[in-house]
């Protein structure tokens, strides 16, 4: 087979297995089967004859020949779906730009960069969504995004191994604060000490593809007692102001904190510093994205708050 003959179905899958990172991810995001996933990564891996995708434990990683074959994939792909749009009379793909974000970014420094847009950049398209930092990535490394928040906690290892490595930036570098209820004993001053957090009870969640709660406060020399588990930071400070526990949160929602909470620094120990990073693949960005990324930028300098996860 020639790898001339591959075909569109197959390039978006592979395109769907590296972004999602495993096959039945994919196959749930494409509406297949599992097998039929598998069959269309066997068969563009024959036409290229050899391994695109090496599949581990914790999900597929792309080889030396996939990374390749998916920078080749992803121009094939976004001139197929620009073409479409032009024919369907809707706006070309140069205008477009596919922002990704962590959640805690969303709730404050996306909204500002996006309304400081429609009014600087009214041409540019921002198409945006939700996910956790292992997720953005791979939809970095697949092509399906051009910029990307990211979070990063000591010792601020690169987001992935991945060659070459992406382009990143520091937006903001802070420190991890804590939302209280505001009739809670902590909330009565400007700080909490470290050492009064023994015996708490928090609201946490599982972080994405990683062992560490989110939520409880890092280093922690007990075993914290979860009260409750909330993915949603909405959720978790709502379950704050209704005085159910304490969660950890980014400086950045300080502006985005319901009535009935306090966020306020920790101190007493090693400060534990969270940075909002805007990533991008490897490539010289167009100009779009370049004025998106200016956006972010200003958005959050102007807050002089960071952003985390």
């Amino acid at each position: 087979m020639d790898f001339s003959d591959v075909s569109l179905t197959a390039l978006r899958v592979f395109r769907a297995v590296a972004e999602q990172g495993t096959f039945t991810a994919a196959a749930a995001s494409l509406g297949y089967t599992q097998s039929a996933v598998s069959r269309q990564i066997a068969a563009i891996e024959r036409a290229a004859g050899a391994e695109l995708i090496e599949r581990r434990r914790e999900g597929v990683r792309l080889t030396a020949a996939g990374q390749l074959v998916m920078r080749h994939a992803t121009v094939v792909l976004d001139e197929i779906n620009a073409t479409a749009r032009e024919l369907s009379g809707l706006p070309g793909q140069a205008a477009t730009v596919r922002l990704g974000w962590l959640p805690s970014a969303g709730a404050a420094l996306v909204p500002r960069a996006l309304a400081a847009l429609r009014h600087t950049d009214p041409g540019i398209q921002v198409v945006g969504r939700e996910g956790g930092t292992p997720a953005l990535v791979r939809a970095l490394r697949a092509g399906s995004l051009d910029l990307a928040l990211l979070a990063s906690a000591p010792p601020f290892r690169p987001p992935d191994d991945g060659s070459p490595p992406l382009a990143l930036q520091t937006l903001t570098e802070r420190a991890l604060c804590l939302a209280v209820p505001a009739a809670h004993p902590l909330a009565r001053g400007d700080f909490v000490d470290v050492a009064d957090l023994r015996g708490q009870r928090w609201i946490a969640s599982s972080a994405s593809g990683e062992d560490r709660l989110m939520g409880v406060w890092p280093g922690l020399d007990e075993r914290p007692e979860i009260a409750h588990t909330a993915r949603d930071w909405l959720a978790k400070l709502q379950l704050v102001a209704a005085g159910c526990g304490l969660t950890t949160v980014p400086a950045a929602l300080v502006s985005a904190a319901p009535p009935g909470v306090r966020i306020l620094p920790v101190r007493g120990g090693p400060q534990e510093q969270r940075r909002l990073l805007l990533a991008r693949p490897p490539q010289p960005p167009n100009e779009p994205v370049t004025r998106v990324a200016a956006a972010l930028r200003a958005a959050a300098l102007s807050s002089g708050t960071p952003d985390s996860s």
